[in-house]
């Protein structure tokens, strides 16, 4: 029984590393930086961004190696932690793990991106008019689904006992 909860964790995180890293991968291949394909008028496009900082941008305008030192050893520590947490899940908690293998595929995924790239790349740019969500990728969209998955269990008490 213990491996299928290893097996579910590698299934579900692989395939958000999977999913982000070719989608990437196409974004470099075919669509030129700060290029956009708009897919729905006013709302939605694809944008080759490359962003060097973290969420938002945090901290784009610090120096490549404090940045690059910074970023892989939070995004180390994060990967980590997250993996501990999976560890801890009870098997009865099946959502919270896979939001917490969410998290960890997209942790791994952007960890990929930085050790490549020492950046991110992100496309998804949503927005009305001139007001902009910052771009982000399926590696953000997986940690973002994956902390609300934990934010459920956290604010409605459905957390694993000690």
């Amino acid at each position: 029984m213990l491996q299928n909860k290893y097996i579910r964790l590698a299934i579900v995180a692989g395939l958000v590393v999977l999913a982000d890293q070719i989608s990437k991968a196409l974004i470099l291949k075919y669509l030129p930086l700060h290029k956009s394909i708009p897919v729905i008028a006013g709302i939605f496009d694809i944008t080759h961004i490359l962003n060097p900082g973290g969420a938002f941008g945090l901290m784009a305008n610090m120096s490549v190696v404090v940045r690059t030192v910074v970023f892989l050893f939070i995004s180390s520590l994060a990967v980590g932690l997250i993996l501990y947490f999976y560890i801890k899940t009870p098997r009865g908690h099946a959502f919270l793990a896979a939001g917490f293998a969410l998290i960890f595929g997209g942790a791994i995924g952007n960890l990929i991106d930085r050790v490549r790239f020492g950046m991110v790349v992100d496309f998804l740019d949503f927005y009305i008019g001139n007001y902009h969500w910052p771009a982000f990728n399926i590696a953000d969209s997986a940690i973002t689904v994956g902390l609300f998955i934990f934010m459920y269990h956290l604010l409605f008490k459905k957390l694993p006992e000690e």
